[in-house]
């Protein structure tokens, strides 16, 4: 058909949410993936959100994602629970050990999976180094943004704001309408990424 898999996948969720009924049975695996992360999160949990929601219908649901982010929603929706799939770590090897338990993880574990894979020394080794970079980065970020946030709105007296630039007063009126006390860590990792975007465009 000329689709993209990433298409096919949405076109297969959409026929899903605009046909559910208290009889339906979801089953829904890694949505979201086929696209950028932070438009596969935005949209898993919008999907989500849509289920929980959904005036009429209360179908039982399956959701199954690596996006640990969603972990979140269990505080913030009654229905939603966390499960994940146990493991046993030994030094640097683990065992799936195929059992349900409560809970969020924090852990993909997908080097692991690569190395039992067969993957070459090299490629593993390399991604974990990347992976240990990329954590570092979004630690950061999320450091960072919490910084900036902590100073008193009405207090603002950075001479960033200050600056005669369109852009620089699009960002301050974006950052002074955020209600940053009910911000969930992924909505403000999402609009650090929006102002950073922002930013990369001028």
């Amino acid at each position: 058909s000329g689709e993209s898999t990433f298409m096919v996948e949405m076109n297969e969720t959409a026929s899903i949410l605009n046909n559910i009924s208290d009889r339906s049975l979801i089953l829904l695996d890694e949505i979201g993936r086929g696209t950028s992360t932070y438009d596969g999160i935005s949209i898993a949990w919008a999907i989500a959100e849509y289920l929980h929601e959904h005036p009429k219908a209360k179908a039982k649901t399956l959701f199954a994602t690596h996006y640990h982010e969603l972990n979140e929603m269990e505080a913030r929706f009654s229905r939603i629970k966390n499960f994940n799939v146990s493991i046993r770590e030994s030094g640097n090897k683990i065992l799936f050990l195929r059992k349900l338990v409560p809970g969020g993880s924090e852990h993909s574990f997908g080097i692991h999976v690569a190395k039992m894979a067969g993957m070459p020394g090299k490629v593993t080794s390399k991604a974990i180094a990347m992976l240990s970079l990329l954590e570092k980065a979004h630690s950061n970020a999320e450091l960072g943004f919490a910084k900036a946030s902590s100073a008193d709105e009405d207090n603002v007296q950075l001479s960033f704001f200050q600056l005669d630039d369109p852009l620089l007063e699009q960002i301050r009126e974006d950052i002074l309408n955020t209600d940053i006390d009910t911000l969930t860590p992924v909505e403000a990792l999402m609009k650090l990424h929006s102002i950073k975007g922002l930013i990369q465009k001028k």
